[in-house]
């Protein structure tokens, strides 16, 4: 199977996924090139689209973003899924000794990318943007990927269930510290760099 059919794959049959993409072991160029940048573009273009065109509704006024301050924020957001996804990929590659495995980057990226392919696709509810459904919507894709990660770390790295647990909640708690990372850069970016401007 191929990358993408892959990526799919997961929304529907995980265990099947995760032994696929386990056989295949894709290289790093593979996986960014056919998964990575590709479904990345969904939630960056949505929201771009959506921000700019439809807006959200806020006390009964909608607000929406312009086009000049959206574009810089969503090239942001762009950039950070795949360099998140490169980074708590070498973390996972770092992890791997510890959990009595040696595994390449490739093993790593391909865990951490796939296992955010329902965030990925999610994004196109960016679309056309309602704070209440995204919000029970964006909950219930996050304990998805968490679900993901913890049935995908066994195959992929190449452990033991009970080893890939322990992994699995490493990795986690490496992505929890990563976002909260995030979210402060994103703060001091609004501070110094691109901010957002509403038009009504």
């Amino acid at each position: 199977m191929n990358t993408l059919t892959n990526g799919l794959l997961l929304m529907f049959a995980p265990s099947k996924a995760w032994q696929a993409i386990a056989d295949d072991a894709p290289s790093v160029g593979k996986v960014l090139s056919l998964h990575t940048v590709l479904l990345a573009l969904i939630p960056a273009v949505s929201w771009y689209i959506g921000v700019t065109q439809y807006g959200w509704d806020v006390a009964g006024e909608t607000m929406r973003l312009t086009a000049a301050s959206a574009l810089p924020m969503c090239v942001m957001f762009y950039f950070a899924c795949v360099g998140g996804v490169v980074f708590l990929g070498y973390m996972v590659q770092w992890m791997s000794t510890t959990y009595g495995d040696q595994a390449s980057l490739s093993q790593g990226i391909a865990l951490i990318s796939y296992t955010a392919t329902p965030f990925f696709v999610a994004g196109v509810l960016g679309l056309y943007p309602v704070l209440w459904l995204d919000i029970a919507l964006g909950m219930a894709v996050a304990c998805y990927c968490i679900y993901l990660l913890y049935a995908g770390v066994a195959p992929v790295m190449r452990v033991a269930q009970e080893r890939g647990f322990l992994y699995a909640s490493a990795v986690f708690a490496v992505a929890l510290v990563s976002f909260v990372g995030l979210l402060t850069v994103t703060v001091l970016v609004w501070d110094f760099g691109p901010a957002p401007e509403y038009t009504y």
